[in-house]
C-alpha cells in the first residue's frame, strides 16, 4: 500500500507527490493499492480524508480521550520557560484538561480558537520494536499532545493513527527519529478501540561526517541520483544493504533475491554511512551487466537531456567502446558527444595538442583518410599509423591531435573505432577545419 501523508499543505505540494510516485516507479517499487491504483481503503491521500479525521477527533473528545485546549502559543512558551527554570522537564502541563463550562465560555468569549489535545495516559509505555527491541517510556515522559490544529487540520499523530487503524496496517517501518511517536500512535489507536501494528524503527542513514544524511551532504533525493546517471537496480541494491544483509558476504543482490531474503529481524539497530564511492562501484557493475541494446536504451536519457539527438543504431554500435569507461550513465555524454553533434568546441588540452602537431599534419591525415577503402576500423588504423610514421611520430603523438580535432577533447573512445562511427566526410571535415 502507498499512502501519501500530505495534510501539511505548507510542506507538501502536488508536484512533490507526483515526484514521489515517479521515483518509486523508476526504482521498480510498485504498489498494490494506493494513488492511481485504488483499493478498498481509499482515498490514499490524507488531504482527501479530512472528514474522517474530524469524525475520529470528535469520537475521541466524546469518550474523554481528547479535549479542547485554549492555551495560546505565548502562554505555552511562558510556562515552558518557567518549568525549565524550576528544573522540570518542559512539556504541556495539562492546563486545559478539565476546564469548567465557565472557563470554556470565558476563553471563547475572548475569541480564542482551540486545538484538540490527546489526553496521554500517565503510565509507563513499552514499545516492542522489531529493530530496537523493547523500548520503555517512563510515566510522565509523554505529555498530552495536539491532534487537531486551531484551523481544524489534523496533525501527523492523529492522521497516521487513524489510517493505520482503518487501513488494517500490520507493520510500520520508518526512521528512528519517529520512535517517540510510537507510544502516542499506540495510545490513539487503542483509544479508538483498535490494536496497534508492529513497529520497526530503522536507524537513520549517516553522511561522511557521521551526521544524519541531509541536504548539507549534497543532493540526496532519488531524482538527483537518477539524473546523475545511476541505475535503479544499483540504487535499490545499495540502499537495501545499508543496515541489512542477506546473511552472507554478497554485495550484488538482485531485486528478486532481496525480496526472497529480506527479513526485518536482520536489520541492524546501528546507523549505516552512505558511501557514494561504494554506490558508484556497484553502479558500474550493473552497467557492465547490461547488453549493448539495453545500455544504449538507458543512455538515451542523459544524451537527450544534454541537447543531443542520438541515432539509435550508432549509439548501440558505440556501446562496446565506452561501457568500461562508464561509472554512471552520464559518463556517456562527454564520451560520445562528438558523434551526435558537429558543434565541436575545443578544451584547452585539445587546443594544445592541435598546436603541437607539425604544420599541415591534420590536413595530410585528412587526405590520407579520404582515400581509405573500405571505411572500417582496420584500414583507418593503418592510415593513421602510416601518417604518423611519415612524420616520425609515435602512435600517441600521431593520434592525439586527430582525437582532439575529432572530439574537441583528448579523451574519447579508441580513435580508429570512433572515426569509423563518425563517418568519412565528417572526419575529414573536422580535421581540415582544425588545421585551418
Amino acid at each position: 500500500m502507498l499512502r501519501v501523508e500530505d495534510t501539511d499543505a505548507s510542506r507538501v505540494t502536488e508536484e512533490a507527490v507526483r515526484g514521489v510516485l515517479e521515483d518509486l516507479r523508476w526504482l521498480g517499487l510498485d504498489w498494490d493499492e494506493g494513488p492511481e491504483v485504488g483499493g478498498p481503503f481509499g482515498p490514499y491521500l490524507q488531504s482527501q480524508r479530512l472528514d474522517i479525521y474530524r469524525e475520529k477527533a470528535d469520537e475521541l473528545r466524546a469518550s474523554g480521550a481528547a479535549f479542547r485546549c485554549y492555551c495560546s502559543p505565548e502562554e505555552l512558551e511562558e510556562r515552558r520557560k518557567a518549568a525549565i527554570s524550576r528544573g522540570e522537564a518542559p512539556g504541556y502541563d495539562g492546563h486545559c484538561r478539565d476546564l469548567s463550562a465557565a472557563q470554556v465560555a470565558a476563553y471563547e468569549a475572548e475569541g480564542r480558537t482551540p486545538v484538540v489535545r490527546f489526553r496521554m495516559p500517565d503510565h509507563e509505555w513499552v514499545v516492542h520494536d522489531v529493530v530496537k527491541g523493547e523500548v520503555r517510556f517512563a510515566p510522565g515522559q509523554l505529555r498530552d499532545f495536539v491532534l487537531v490544529r486551531s484551523d481544524g487540520s489534523p496533525v501527523f499523530l492523529l492522521a497516521v493513527a487513524v489510517d493505520d487503524l482503518l487501513m488494517g496496517i500490520t507493520h510500520v517501518v520508518r526512521g528512528d527519529d519517529l520512535l517517540a511517536s510510537a507510544p502516542r500512535n499506540i495510545a490513539v489507536i487503542e483509544a479508538l478501540g483498535g490494536s496497534a501494528p508492529r513497529y520497526a524503527h530503522l536507524p537513520q542513514v549517516l553522511g561522511p561526517d557521521r551526521q544524519p544524511l541531509s541536504k548539507r551532504h549534497g543532493s540526496t533525493s532519488v531524482e538527483s541520483f537518477r539524473e546523475a546517471g545511476f541505475l535503479p537496480e544499483a540504487l535499490v541494491n545499495y540502499l537495501a544493504l545499508l543496515g541489512w544483509s542477506p546473511g552472507d558476504d554478497r554485495e550484488i543482490v538482485s531485486r528478486e533475491e532481496l525480496v526472497a531474503a529480506f527479513d526485518l529481524e536482520r536489520v541492524s539497530s546501528n546507523p549505516a554511512a552512505f558511501d557514494v564511492e561504494k554506490l558508484t562501484w556497484m553502479n558500474n557493475h550493473y552497467i557492465q551487466a547490461l547488453d549493448d541494446d539495453e545500455l544504449a536504451a538507458r543512455c538515451m536519457h542523459p544524451l537527450t537531456e544534454s541537447g543531443l539527438m542520438p541515432d539509435p543504431a550508432t549509439l548501440r554500435d558505440a556501446m562496446p567502446l565506452v561501457r568500461e569507461r562508464m561509472k554512471t550513465l552520464r559518463d556517456v555524454v562527454p564520451l560520445l558527444r562528438f558523434l551526435f553533434t558537429d558543434d565541436i568546441s575545443f578544451d584547452d588540452k585539445a587546443l594544445t595538442e592541435i598546436h603541437k602537431a607539425p604544420g599541415g599534419y591534420l590536413t595530410r591525415v585528412a587526405d590520407s583518410l579520404e582515400a581509405v577503402e573500405p571505411w572500417e576500423t582496420e584500414p583507418i588504423a593503418a592510415a593513421l599509423d602510416a601518417a604518423g610514421s611519415s612524420e616520425d611520430l609515435g602512435r600517441r603523438k600521431a593520434y592525439m591531435p586527430v582525437r582532439a580535432a575529432m572530439a574537441g577533447s583528448t579523451v574519447s573512445p579508441p580513435l580508429p573505432e570512433s572515426l569509423a562511427l563518425l563517418g568519412r566526410s565528417r572526419t575529414v571535415a573536422r580535421l581540415r577545419s582544425a588545421d585551418g
